[in-house]
């Protein structure tokens, strides 16, 4: 029956691609709100005094179509009435897509062959990418990156969700995220996911909260957000544990310690995955749920050298500590043990890196994802994880750029697989879905080599497995019921107020007071400050692009102003404000270094001053076994210079032109410091892991009481950089200051002196631990 007459029906105009259309609404008594697009030929039935959308439009009710039955009971259903391009398909994880498009780089597309800003587009309509891969390659996954505002991410996925719907079985977009909640413009992997949302620290300035109550809290606000903004699943959270201080997604994680990662990751799932009351639909799933994708098994903060699996550099991660249990914990005893009624998180994508010679079963060093043994064996078999694993993205895409390119495909350990073999030694490993491939047929390729080894039965059996996985994600927040959106609700949901004071306590209680020299801080409201301008010379970003030569002013100096009386001149000054990051030294690798005859190894410091490597190893623990392959990797005696080394320049001048008054450091971290280079010149030490500027100033001047921990150590020297153990956490000589404080994981001070509370007893560890 047509939803004409039927109970409770509204509608709603919205774009769909320069054509107006209707949504229309009809309410069940005791049901949920059903919610379709007129345009796509769904129609309403009505059963046993409810209602139902006939989403394959046969005119009957189907099990998938009955949303009182069980979420994973629908997900058979409808898996076994889809073809293989379809389920194909629905393994795809898109490429990122911005919104609107941009007109060229990473993320650029076209609008009817134009580029936006010469297509008359609405910056809400479909890409001529994204209309490619819902129709012709059955995409129903979307990575969403930057968009322009809520109001028109609400809108575009009100456009996806209205296009998709009128495919054959209806089956509905899941859009996801990377974190986007950053307060810093600095953050590298949200991609300027832009739009009005609350802002609140990096995971690692949430970790040195060592508050699970605050990061549960967060999940709840992010979630709400990210439905208003239509993303269902968000790709987080990072719970690796940081064990080499070099590794540059430090601070997306949440630090090196394995207790404390385990329960903020676990806090932060059931944030995210939790509907309670009239939300809930079941087991804790609901309106309110978006999907967690924890990152990234069996943990990958253990790259040799500190070097990043991103790049073709990095892609060993080593252990010779023999610790890699301890990186299983934030899995196995928090995303898989959650306190919550979800249970379990509902995805896992592993990492890039080679965990070398882990593989006890088949003797493979190939990337995580196509280990058998780590997903088969470990994940799926040892500890029963039966969500779904999603490849990191480009995984299955051949090799290109030198060894130090972010946007490469990334086949550690199969390079001399084709794409089709890629996909199907995944498939064979136990995955379910390709990050960042929007193409269907290497995965139907790989349906036809199963077909050839194990017959046509096995292969539809495996096929139907992940479908399964896949579609009871979607099932269980009910997007095939209503997946559209009220704008205007959604413009108020996204930085709400109160979600936006939550985030800012949240700053507040993220900084950490490393020093406070004869009490020199709070300092007077009112008094005048000299903030030193920031020089960076010019280089490149993560993602190779190039990036300008800069001198500025690192904070806001109309928000200073608020403040302090700031000033230009240091004789006219009270104290002086220098902010300085971590030092960075790049990825580890020089063609340069190469071009010469060297390996390409080189070091990655973390001090400001030129670093040479006297005490690294004369010989790697991995190597590439390929010919041409550098099978030693090490590095030792190689100088590296440190790109921001103005950031100590500026430090030590300013010092200087202040004659003795005080100088205060605010100090963004987002890896552990070598500070010995500075801190004997510092009255008193702020650090923080990204924050607004006004959260800095309100700790300054006592407005709020800093209250954060370190949620790592910080190195005494290079040397201590050196002799760590990849794999193993608090094992490093921490800097000792002129005050006598230790920067130990878990320190931290307030306007007391050094923190000792309920959070320390819990879990700092004991001298010598």
């Amino acid at each position: 029956m047509d939803s004409g007459g039927i109970g409770d029906v509204t509608q709603k105009k919205t774009t769909v691609n320069r054509q107006e259309e209707t949504i229309a609404y009809v309410r069940n008594q005791q049901g949920p709100t059903l919610g379709y697009s007129k345009a796509s030929g769904v129609s309403i039935l009505e059963q046993d005094g409810f209602y139902f959308k006939d989403l394959n439009r046969n005119g009957s009710l189907d099990k998938y179509e009955d949303w009182r039955l069980p979420a994973e009971e629908r997900a058979k259903d409808l898996a076994s009435k889809m073809s293989i391009e379809q389920i194909a398909g629905l393994m795809l994880y898109s490429r990122h897509q911005a919104i609107p498009a941009a007109s060229g780089g990473w993320f650029a597309s076209t609008y009817s062959g134009k580029a936006y800003e010469e297509s008359g587009a609405n910056p809400w309509d479909l890409t001529d990418e994204q209309i490619k891969f819902l129709t012709e390659d059955h995409v129903r996954h979307i990575l969403v990156t930057s968009v322009e505002s809520p109001e028109t991410a609400a809108q575009w996925s009100n456009v996806v969700q209205a296009f998709a719907e009128g495919t054959s079985l209806g089956i509905p977009a899941n859009n996801s995220s990377d974190p986007r909640h950053s307060s810093d413009s600095s953050s590298e992997f949200n991609a300027g996911a832009g739009g009005a949302i609350s802002m609140w620290p990096e995971p690692l300035g949430l970790a040195a909260t060592f508050d699970p109550e605050l990061v549960r809290r967060f999940g709840e606000i992010a979630a709400k957000e990210y439905r208003a903004l239509g993303i269902a699943t968000a790709l987080s959270p990072q719970i690796d544990i940081a064990t080499d201080p070099r590794w540059f997604r430090f601070n997306g994680t949440f630090g090196e310690d394995s207790r404390l990662a385990t329960d903020m990751g676990g806090a932060y799932i059931d944030g995210f995955q939790t509907s309670a009351d009239d939300a809930e639909i079941a087991n804790g799933w609901g309106y309110d749920s978006v999907n967690a994708m924890v990152k990234h098994w069996p943990g990958g903060g253990s790259g040799e050298g500190g070097r990043d699996a991103h790049y073709a550099c990095g892609k060993y991660a080593v252990y010779p500590g023999n610790n890699f249990e301890e990186h299983l914990k934030p899995f196995t005893e928090g995303a898989f043990r959650l306190d919550g009624p979800t249970k379990m998180a509902s995805a896992v994508m592993p990492y890039y890196t080679i965990s070398t010679d882990r593989d006890t079963v088949n003797g493979e060093n190939v990337g995580n994802s196509y280990n058998a043994y780590l997903i088969r064996d470990l994940l799926r078999g040892q500890y029963g994880y039966d969500g779904v694993v999603c490849t990191d993205w480009l995984i299955t895409a051949d090799e290109s750029g030198g060894k130090d390119s972010f946007l490469s495909g990334k086949p550690w350990g199969v390079e001399e697989l084709s794409v089709a073999e890629r996909h199907y030694k995944l498939l064979m490993a136990g995955v379910d879905q390709f990050g960042g491939n929007n193409e269907v047929e290497p995965v139907l390729e790989a349906y036809r080599m199963g077909v050839a080894e194990h017959g046509e039965a096995a292969m539809r059996k495996r096929f139907e497995q992940s479908a399964v996985r896949l579609l009871t994600n979607m099932f269980r927040l009910g997007l095939f019921e209503n997946p559209y959106l009220d704008v205007e609700a959604s413009a108020r949901v996204v930085g709400h107020p109160s979600y936006m004071q939550a985030g800012y306590e949240a700053q507040l209680k993220s900084i950490v007071m490393l020093k406070n020299k004869s009490g020199v801080l709070p300092l007077k409201p009112g008094s005048t400050v000299y903030i030193p301008q920031r020089y960076t010379p010019p280089g490149k970003d993560w993602f190779g692009n190039p990036t300008p030569e800069t001198l500025e002013y690192p904070l806001n100096l109309e928000i200073a102003a608020k403040y302090f009386k700031v000033t230009d001149h240091p004789d006219e000054a009270d104290f002086a404000l220098v902010c300085m990051r971590s030092p960075k030294s790049g990825t580890g690798f020089s063609q340069e270094d190469a071009d010469n005859g060297g390996n390409g190894y080189v070091p990655i410091s973390l001090q400001y001053r030129p670093y040479t490597a006297a005490q690294a190893r004369k010989q790697s623990l991995a190597g590439d076994v390929r010919e041409g392959g550098a099978q030693n990797r090490s590095y030792s005696g190689k100088t590296v210079t440190t790109q921001n080394a103005a950031d100590l320049d500026a430090l030590l001048d300013t010092v200087e032109r202040m004659k003795g008054k005080p100088v205060i450091v605010s100090l963004m971290l987002s890896t552990p410091a070598v500070v010995a280079e500075f801190e004997p010149a510092a009255d008193g030490i702020l650090a923080h892991f990204g924050v607004q500027d006004q959260a800095i100033l309100d700790v300054l001047t006592g407005a709020a009481e800093p209250s954060g921990l370190l949620p790592m150590q910080m190195p005494a020297h290079m040397e201590t950089v050196e002799a760590q153990l990849e794999d193993a956490a608090h094992d490093m000589e921490c800097h000792a200051d002129s005050e006598n404080h230790r920067y130990d994981f878990g320190f931290g001070l307030n306007w007391g002196g050094v923190i000792q509370d309920s959070r320390t007893e819990n879990y700092k560890k004991n001298p010598g631990e």
